[in-house]
């Protein structure tokens, strides 16, 4: 790799940085006025079409008709189980702590994958590192879980709604991980695109969206926002530094997306964030961490070559 591709690569990974952690904010403003499943079904399926026309000029197509059912699948599972899981529950979970429960989903994969057959066992660390991401999630939900408001019922319900997400997230990436062919990424990225923004749409439609949608300055310029930087300049921003960089230093954006979409939701949307909040935080990536961290070297290695990176999600 030259120093250019070096340089370029570590841009790519600080736009993903920015550009993933500024979602949260971009969903929650979005809600002002736009209906969540959509919004989502809106954004999806835009940035699957502009997608599409790109391929269509450069003389490319979308996959074949027998690799469509694929498409459809992580559509579903990816787009409208983890990221419409996500859009639904920031009606009711501030968009930053939004992002913390979300930096929680390698527990899923981890729980996932160990109840596999050629999946990774339980160890002592990684169930230590599962229980120290537990406790700091209970510390972040607790005061809110325990109130007997309607405020906190919706609070509770966007909490579940965003572990729905984490596990639709988890089983599209396994999913992906194990079936994955050697396509055009750009071309199965657009399906899967149109295949869940479609979904949504559909939803939104049966669950009668359309009388609330009403597109204002503000949340249609969020909108966009979400459907061409946050879609597909961040896919492609993390596409070029995960070929490039360590994938132990491309994850690591997951640590900061939180970060950014704290201080976003406090600064600009008068979230709350409080020391309870921010040691309850500390702990999710302290788990995080633990889990994540890499396995000691055994008697027989795996070759790195052969390893695939876990797909971690986005918002």
């Amino acid at each position: 790799m030259t120093a250019r591709q070096h340089r370029l690569a570590i841009g790519a990974w600080i736009a993903v940085c920015l550009i993933w952690g500024t979602t949260y904010f971009g969903i929650r403003v979005t809600l002002e006025t736009l209906p969540p499943w959509l919004m989502s079904g809106l954004r999806w399926t835009s940035a699957g079409a502009m997608i599409t026309v790109y391929l269509w000029l450069r003389g490319e197509r979308l996959p074949a008709p027998r690799l469509w059912s694929g498409a459809a699948f992580l559509g579903f599972t990816l787009l409208v189980l983890g990221n419409g899981g996500v859009v639904w529950a920031e009606q009711y979970v501030p968009s930053g702590l939004a992002a913390v429960i979300v930096a929680a989903s390698p527990f899923w994969m981890t729980a996932l994958e160990a109840f596999r057959s050629d999946g990774e066992p339980l160890t002592a660390r990684v169930t230590a590192g599962l229980m120290v991401g537990l406790v700091g999630i209970v510390l972040l939900v607790w005061p809110d879980l325990a109130s007997a408001g309607s405020g906190s019922r919706g609070f509770l319900a966007g909490v579940i709604s965003l572990q729905i997400a984490c596990i639709g997230w988890t089983i599209g990436s396994s999913y992906s991980r194990r079936h994955a062919r050697e396509e055009n990424v750009l071309s199965t990225t657009a399906a899967q695109m149109l295949a869940g923004g479609v979904m949504m749409l559909v939803i939104g439609t049966v669950s009668g969206e359309w009388r609330a949608l009403h597109f204002a300055p503000r949340t249609t310029t969020a909108l966009v926002y979400l459907a061409t930087v946050g879609a597909i300049g961040g896919f492609v921003a993390y596409t070029y530094a995960l070929r490039h960089l360590p994938i132990s230093l491309v994850s690591l954006y997951a640590y900061i997306n939180p970060v950014i979409a704290v201080a976003l939701g406090a600064a600009f949307l008068g979230e709350p964030f409080n020391l309870r909040m921010a040691f309850a935080a500390a702990l999710v990536f302290a788990g995080v961490a633990i889990v994540k961290a890499p396995r000691r070297a055994t008697a027989v290695a795996t070759p790195a070559a052969t390893r695939k990176p876990r797909r971690t999600q986005t918002a």
